[in-house]
């Protein structure tokens, strides 16, 4: 047995791998590694049985990486918007085709269910097909009105950073690498990803799928390794970083990233709340809810961990939501006979028993869940509903991260959306009304990067042409739409100045006495901003 307890297969014949060695063969081939950081056996959590011996990178490893990446980039810059995009549909088409095998991946590192990593592998197809359609407007050059009108011609480029490096979490392995490097690669970048050690395959199982679309060998790039060292290393030899994780790191990533003077795309933590007005339908909110709080076993930075239920409706909520809650099927199958799946780590599994017993001992009210479920899995966790949650407890302010989530009952709109923005994070929220242009309303005034109305978080996250994001202690910068590919540009202003061969040019004027030319140049300017030049 390894030093974690794990039964290792390369010494003892009694245990198997989770995944087929010959498949871990083929896809550790992509790791940049000179193997001098030695290995680390990695287990499901949905059963706790081995999933590879993963090869580990180095810091040297990390600089070998971008340097190979900085070569491929410029190639890869100089082929036109169309090559790039093209590569983007076939991306497209090979995930739809292959998703079995990846959403098998997914679920064995994360130990997510089958309907949530399907999840993951929808938003990464709506990626690749808005990019590969609406690049070229997001990236064309753009026209803008000169210093002289006629005769200043002023274009706005948009140009490449060079490489950027993903820095993933464990949560979301498909969405948080592919999703995120599919724009930058439209862009004309090179992308170098370092994701967590637990979910590394379905990163280089995304750098195999590139390969077989097409890309060039070194466009997508995986660094393995920790944080502290690898995704460091990361930060301080890239161009512009995306980093999605807790919010104390992501303030490390952004005072590293800063001090290079380097872009940073931060999306960090939340504590998203619900809101169900008095008006709404509490059955059709209860099945939304239930998938708000407890898709991915909670493990999303976008779920629900706090319901804000109007006190008129809040029984009838209730009465509605918590037989879903209960009803919800555990489960560590590859298939869709479970809603909820496991837990991805021993830490993740601490993090959400040390929210839940310390509110109840402070008085909260467990209405549902509440206990490990050693049953069905090492990690697993029944869904669980807390009422009466008393101020102090943790599970009020910290972001729990798991299939947990806290009952407050207020009187009107006001008191919701004071309560619902009484936090340090502004990610998500969502809004249950019958009344569409009072849910608008609502919307308006929650301190949050996005708002769903009558939908958890899947309407927003589904509509890639808009940007997501967060505000306040969840992060800046955004994904999707526009703002998703351009954070990985850089402008260039080219402004032309027409006439100066005709004695048209500003250095005929420039030629006048000062006094002179700097009155003409004013009457122009008034003249200017009078006729809305």
């Amino acid at each position: 047995m390894s030093d974690t307890g794990v039964r290792d297969p390369e010494t003892d014949p009694s245990a198997t791998w989770a995944v087929e060695p010959a498949q871990a063969r083929r896809l550790l081939r992509a790791v940049q590694t000179g193997g001098g950081g030695g290995d680390r056996v990695v287990t499901t959590p949905l059963t706790g049985a081995p999933l590879v011996a993963l090869p580990l990178c180095t810091e040297p490893d990390v600089a070998a990486a971008v340097r190979r990446a900085r070569v491929v980039q410029r190639t890869w810059a100089a082929r036109s918007l169309g090559e790039r995009t093209a590569l983007l549909h076939r991306v497209h088409d090979l995930l739809l085709a292959r998703q079995g095998e990846v959403l098998d991946l997914v679920q064995l590192e994360s130990g997510k269910a089958r309907a949530s990593a399907f999840e993951e592998l929808a938003d990464v197809v709506l990626v690749a097909s808005h990019y590969a359609r609406r690049a070229r407007s997001y990236l064309a050059p753009q026209r803008v009105r000169g210093l002289v009108p006629g005769l200043t011609g002023t274009t706005v480029h948009r140009r490449p950073v060079g490489v950027v490096g993903v820095v993933a979490p464990w949560n979301y392995p498909l969405t948080l690498v592919l999703g995120d490097a599919l724009p930058a690669l439209a862009a004309g970048n090179a992308v170098v990803v370092k994701p967590d050690v637990q979910t590394s395959l379905t990163a280089l199982w995304c750098v195999q799928l590139l390969r077989e679309a097409g890309a060039p060998d070194g466009l997508l790039q995986v660094v393995t390794g920790d944080g502290p060292t690898v995704g460091a290393a990361l930060v301080d030899a890239v161009d512009h970083v995306l980093f999605t994780g807790s919010t104390p790191t992501g303030r490390v990533v952004a005072e590293q990233a800063g001090r290079r003077l380097v872009g940073a795309s931060l999306e960090l933590g939340g504590k998203n709340a619900l809101y169900v007005a008095d008006d709404a339908d509490v059955e059709v909110a209860a099945e939304g809810a239930v998938r708000a709080c407890f898709g991915s076993t909670g493990q999303l930075c976008v779920s629900v961990e706090r319901l804000v239920l109007h006190e008129r409706v809040a029984d009838a909520f209730l009465a509605a939501f918590l037989p879903r809650v209960r009803a919800l099927r555990l489960g560590a199958r590859l298939d869709y006979s479970a809603d909820v799946g496991s837990l991805t780590s021993t830490a993740q599994l601490d993090r959400v028993e040390l929210h839940v017993q310390d509110a109840v001992r402070r008085g909260a009210v467990p209405l549902a869940g509440g206990v490990r479920r050693p049953d069905v899995g090492p990690l697993f966790y029944a869904p669980t509903v807390l009422d009466a949650v008393p101020a102090d407890a943790l599970v009020r302010a910290e972001e729990t991260f798991g299939p947990v989530v806290t009952v407050d009952r207020v009187p009107d709109d006001d008191a919701a959306v004071l309560l619902v923005n009484a936090s340090e994070y502004g990610l998500n929220a969502s809004v249950w009304t019958r009344d569409v242009a009072r849910g608008r309303r609502i919307a308006g005034r929650l301190e949050c990067g996005t708002v769903n109305v009558n939908e958890g978080y899947v309407a927003s996250w589904g509509s890639t042409a808009a940007p997501i994001g967060g505000v306040k202690a969840s992060g800046s910068g955004r994904r999707h739409g526009a703002e998703g590919i351009r954070a990985t540009t850089w402008t260039q202003s080219v402004a032309v100045q027409r006439g100066t061969h005709r004695g048209l040019g500003l250095g005929r004027l420039f030629a006048l006495p000062g006094e002179r030319w700097t009155a003409l140049f004013s009457r122009a300017l008034h003249l200017r901003h009078r006729s809305r030049l």
